[in-house]
């Protein structure tokens, strides 16, 4: 008899693809696209920077529900819906040429469009699957991120300097159809309601409303866990490094071309960021299995900040002619650093909140923290716009967003897992 492989990896399977295409069309071509639309439209920086924040607030409030439904009725149907969404919201970025308009899109983009086939979706959905294996599992599946950051900017960016970002926009649309609908079909809500038991273990005792795999740790509502300081830390921890992350993302290329890098330069940069992040997912599943999840979430913030110091020296060494040879090699390698780091951020961060709270009601949990989470997201990015459009440099924003990533590594390193609350 033939050995099945377990079908919660072809759910890790469809993590890779949903995760890819929602990085490439919501958060790693941003920069790509910012120079074109503010040129041509006559646009302020921080302006075009707000469309991307609205998207993720809007995606944290939708949140709030969609946790819960992930929970109750499986990521199928979210995902179908994001897809068309998406899709059509991206065609009208490509149309418009309005900041209302343009606004508007983002904000229904990030409520009801690819939000719905992001991380909060994806990964509820496989850690219902997988308990002893989370952390490969969690790490393969967020690779897609990984291959959103190193393909698609570059990608893009050679598109848009060819057929224009208007094209550009109408392109990524028919990724998303192309792509994102097809995948969702191989979803599944959670292995007991096949008979079958996390990890692919014995099926006994599955079924019911409770998980019951091997070694699972007591599950919390998100009322219990909203009663609980890990809870908090948690958050915290993680809005920093988020609001770190999509700074530097959303500023990535205008900030390289600033200091005197070519912008073919720039995206190439942006892609070695995808290059380290892709590497990284081997290591931080290995270490997953055998490490505590905290240190880990440290070393990675550690590992972020270290990489934009990097790439601040660059900026420097590039203005000053007799060091210029030795900035390209600091630019990248401080991106890479970045990456390896920002490789880190969905596993390590999806597995400290499935082992603090449980899997049971993790959709709901994850999906209530949202709102909070993304505050620093969507603020950062803007800040960082203005930041520039007031002294016309990057450097001290990009100072304070070192600062930022040591917090948020305190605030997680203190962090403890929770006593279940007794019902």
């Amino acid at each position: 008899m033939k050995a099945r492989v377990y079908y919660g990896w072809w759910i890790v399977a469809a993590a890779v693809l949903l995760q890819f295409i929602f990085l490439s069309v919501s958060a790693s071509t941003v920069s790509v696209f910012l120079r074109p639309v503010v040129d041509e439209l006559g646009w302020h920086v921080w302006q075009f920077t707000l469309g991307s924040s609205l998207a993720l607030l809007a995606g944290a409030l939708s949140g709030v529900v969609i946790g819960g439904v992930v929970d109750r009725h499986g990521a199928r149907m979210p995902i179908l819906t994001g897809a068309l969404v998406a899709a059509l919201c991206l065609y009208g970025l490509g149309r418009q040429s309005y900041l209302w308009l343009f606004w508007s899109l983002h904000v229904c983009a990030g409520l009801i469009g690819w939000t719905l086939f992001g991380p909060l979706v994806v990964n509820t959905a496989v850690n219902k699957w997988f308990v002893r294996q989370r952390g490969w599992a969690l790490a393969i599946g967020s690779s897609g991120i990984s291959l959103g950051g190193l393909i698609a900017p570059f990608a893009m960016t050679l598109a848009v300097d060819a057929w224009g970002w208007r094209n550009g926009y109408f392109l990524q649309a028919l990724f998303v159809l192309g792509i994102v609908v097809p995948v969702a079909f191989l979803m599944r809500r959670r292995p007991e309601d096949a008979g079958l038991q996390p990890d692919g273990d014995s099926s006994e005792g599955a079924g019911g409303d409770e998980p019951s795999g091997k070694g699972e740790p007591p599950s919390m509502t998100s009322g219990q866990a909203l009663r609980t300081f890990g809870f908090w830390l948690l958050l915290a921890g993680y809005g920093m490094n988020q609001a770190a992350l999509s700074s530097v993302l959303a500023h990535a290329v205008p900030f390289a071309t600033d200091a005197s890098f070519s912008r073919t330069a720039a995206s190439l940069a942006v892609a070695v960021n995808g290059l380290g992040n892709l590497l990284s997912k081997a290591v931080w599943g290995y270490c997953l299995q055998r490490y505590p999840a905290r240190r880990l979430a440290v070393t990675a913030f550690s590992l972020g900040a270290s990489g934009v110091a990097m790439m601040l020296l660059s900026a420097f060494l590039g203005g000053a002619a007799s060091d210029r040879s030795f900035a390209p090699f600091l630019l990248f390698a401080g991106f890479f650093c970045y990456g390896f780091g920002f490789g880190g951020t969905i596993p390590i961060s999806e597995y400290l909140w499935a082992t603090y709270f449980g899997r049971a009601h993790i959709g709901a949990i994850r999906g209530i923290s949202q709102p909070l989470t993304v505050i620093g997201p969507t603020l950062g990015p803007v800040l960082v716009g203005v930041g520039y459009d007031l002294h016309g440099s990057y450097t001290a924003a990009f100072a304070a967003i070192i600062a930022v990533y040591l917090v948020g590594a305190v605030m997680v390193g203190i962090s403890r897992s929770p006593r279940a609350v007794s019902r």
